[in-house]
């Protein structure tokens, strides 16, 4: 198979270094000081002791790779919308599209089954651009796991983890799930197909909606918050009221919060990626992993003022940052 990373920063790089070394036919779309490094030098992958270099194409324009089976989208969610109609040289009439990207897909109704199939978020996928440019039919859910860092440009450093979950929309073992896991596992990766995903993608999800803003507004590690009195009990409440939008889209989660927040807790002093956002200078990703899921909650009709209130701050705090305040 022909695979496409979009976005080859940390996470979209570790994909496609260890897919090129493993020998899968792969190219990256970077930018900026990353994309000349890599044309440069080539992408150097560090684990540890580890590391190695791979060469594989590289470019800033989709339309120089052409049209490939993969496309692995490891873009910021905001980083899509403005970008996705310069994805279409890379479609072909059987290519999938994987979504290895931070918090709630934008294509979450898609297969839902229910009163809300079909349904458009408008916080992740403003006026359906992504879907009508994209294609929903393509898409495969991707549950991204591992932890990565850029600390010079064409160089990724690998922290930890190295599962990527995936799933289809439908909860189907398809083929091509198979063809997928199979070259991600020939990488070196685990890949379990789910035939739950979006039970996974809310897992992950109540974490990341409480941690990552919290974070943000406090400067916080995930051991910090969960070991302050006042900011865990903020964020257990936070994670009941997501719960209880979780619940309502027929989603049973077999873990407690106490679990989950203790699970955090043992990560140690480790600093969200929103917190790495916000130090680097970037914007955060406060939509795909707040702002859609009280959208969730309005429309199932579950209030959520904790989370509106910690959304607020952490938006006003987007703002006021960018513009150089």
């Amino acid at each position: 198979m022909k695979f496409a990373i979009v976005g080859a920063g940390a996470i979209g790089g570790l994909l496609g270094a260890k897919l090129a070394r493993a020998g899968e036919d792969v190219a990256l779309i970077a930018r900026g000081s990353h994309l000349a490094a890599i044309r440069e030098r080539g992408l150097r992958l560090e684990a540890g002791e580890n590391a190695f270099t791979v060469h594989p194409p590289v470019s800033d324009d989709p339309a120089e790779i052409g049209v490939v089976d993969v496309v692995i989208i490891a873009l910021k969610a905001h980083s899509l919308p403005p970008f996705v109609e310069r994805l279409k040289p890379l479609l072909g009439v059987e290519t999938t599209v994987v979504t290895a990207m931070n918090g709630l897909p934008w294509w979450y109704f898609y297969r839902h089954g229910g009163e809300w199939e079909g349904t458009t978020l408008s916080s992740l996928d403003p006026g359906g651009v992504i879907a009508n440019t994209i294609g929903v039919e393509r898409v495969m859910g991707c549950i991204v796991f591992p932890s990565a860092e850029i600390p010079a440009p064409g160089v990724i450093r690998h922290v930890e983890g190295n599962r990527f979950s995936l799933g289809e929309p439908d909860g189907a073992k398809s083929e091509r799930a198979v063809r997928i896991s199979q070259a991600l596992i020939g990488a070196g990766f685990r890949a379990p197909i789910r035939t739950r995903i979006r039970h996974d993608i809310w897992v992950k999800l109540i974490g990341n909606m409480v941690f990552n803003p919290l974070s943000a507004l406090t400067g916080a590690t995930l051991r910090e918050i969960a070991e302050h009195p006042p900011s865990r009990e903020l964020a257990r409440e936070m994670m009941i009221e997501a719960i209880g939008v979780a619940e309502k889209l027929g989603i049973e989660l077999d873990i407690t919060v106490d679990q989950r927040i203790e699970g955090a807790r043992k990560v140690g002093g480790h600093k969200t990626s929103m917190l790495q956002d916000l130090e680097a200078g970037k914007p955060l990703e406060l939509e795909c992993m707040v702002g859609a899921v009280l959208e969730l909650g309005r429309l199932v009709r579950v209030p959520m003022p904790r989370t509106e209130a910690v959304y607020a701050a952490a938006k006003l705090l987007d703002q006021v940052r960018a513009q150089g305040r």
